[in-house]
């Protein structure tokens, strides 16, 4: 940068924390889940699918939707986890056209382990995250226009 004002200087140090304790918590969640051989996409997958509301399917174009996918790369990661035994796939029976993702008996019981080793995570590093984003959206510095 050139010629930084204290002011934008101090705006990017507080995206900058915020960023990097915003990664710190998503390296644990890659490394969390690699080590319980699954990955974090597919992860993020399963809490999808487990979160679904109680009475609704999740479709293809609900995932794609939540895990903020094009249609197609979702219904790869679907194809992959219905490969490794961690979800299945049926048709709608109110609408043939479509599937419906839901949980094997297995990927529940991964991901009831997942689930609580990340609460635990976001215990400890969940304060810090939190004071970077007050710092970010209640700074008087932050609000108007970009330098």
């Amino acid at each position: 940068m050139t010629e930084t004002t204290s002011t934008s200087l101090a705006r990017l140090r507080k995206l900058a924390e915020f960023r990097y304790q915003l990664r710190k918590f998503l390296s644990f969640s890659e490394a969390t889940t690699e080590a319980a051989g699954i990955s974090v996409q597919q992860y993020q997958l399963l809490q999808v699918v487990a979160a679904m509301p109680k009475g609704q399917g999740a479709s293809i174009g609900y995932i794609a939707e939540r895990m903020i996918l094009r249609h197609n790369s979702a219904v790869e990661l679907v194809d992959r986890a219905v490969r490794a035994g961690f979800v299945r796939r049926d048709s709608d029976q109110e609408d043939l056209r479509r599937s419906l993702v839901t949980l094997t008996p297995e990927s529940g019981a991964l991901l009831d382990s997942l689930v609580a080793a990340h609460l635990v995570e976001m215990n400890s590093s969940g304060p810090n995250i939190v004071t970077a984003i007050e710092a970010l959206v209640t700074s008087s510095e932050l609000v108007g226009e970009a330098d």
